[in-house]
């Protein structure tokens, strides 16, 4: 368990990037393989910028991992949910294209979104999840989560898509906030409402088999629909 004293209180830091000669996996400023690993109040970041294209903040291979109060700040491929079981709690996280991306079975809830500035010709894609096989039990599930742009985005007209289908059978879910409505979406094929039967699906509960887990992690969760 990694306890720190508060976003900003203690901060992470590193600058690795692609355009710098590391591979997006060793990109990333923190590393998490180890199973139940919990981070509560600490910020992750990596400075290398915009212009410094693929540049990991975290990186999460850990199955049964928690980040509650965390903050994870980079412009593109900011968080890497790579595989394995993970909660996150109440986070901040701050990118610019596919910013929160990967395979694992990941449920982000009552986390705060921000889309940041990106480079010139670019657009924002807040997911982009690597589902390659239908039978995988994998998808970014966004439970109850704001989004809100960034200071630097305030005042610009950038596109921000909620995601976009980075493998054949990617599996991103949006609910139970402003924007999980379907209203002037693009028309992709598999984009579809679901309802409140189907959104259990992708709770802690469900998803995560979280009340097996989270609760000796000591963070707060929802483990159904809230």
């Amino acid at each position: 368990m990694m306890i720190g004293d508060g976003i900003n209180q203690i901060i992470i830091t590193g600058n690795h990037s692609f355009v710098d000669g590391w591979t997006i996996f060793n990109s990333s400023t923190f590393a998490v393989v180890g199973r139940g690993f919990v981070a509560v109040n600490s910020t992750f970041r990596n400075t290398a910028g915009a212009i410094k294209h693929h540049a990991v903040t975290v990186r999460n291979g850990a199955d049964l991992s928690t980040f509650y109060s965390c903050s994870f700040e980079a412009y593109k491929d900011t968080l890497y949910v790579h595989s394995l079981r993970q909660f996150y709690r109440e986070c901040d996280i701050y990118g610019t294209v596919d910013f929160i991306f990967g395979n694992a079975p990941a449920v982000f809830q009552n986390c705060n979104l921000f889309p940041r500035l990106p480079m010139p010709n670019q657009f924002n894609a807040i997911t982009a999840q690597g589902r390659t096989d239908p039978n995988q039990n994998t998808g970014i599930s966004i439970q109850n989560c704001a989004i809100q742009p960034a200071d630097d985005l305030n005042t610009t007209s950038i596109q921000t898509y909620l995601g976009r289908p980075w493998k054949e059978f990617s599996m991103t879910i949006y609910m139970q906030r402003a924007g999980s409505n379907t209203s002037g979406r693009v028309d992709w094929s598999g984009f579809h409402v679901i309802h409140s039967t189907d959104a259990t699906n992708f709770t802690v509960s469900t998803f995560l088999l979280g009340d097996d887990w989270s609760f000796d992690t000591g963070v707060p969760y929802e483990g159904g629909l809230l």
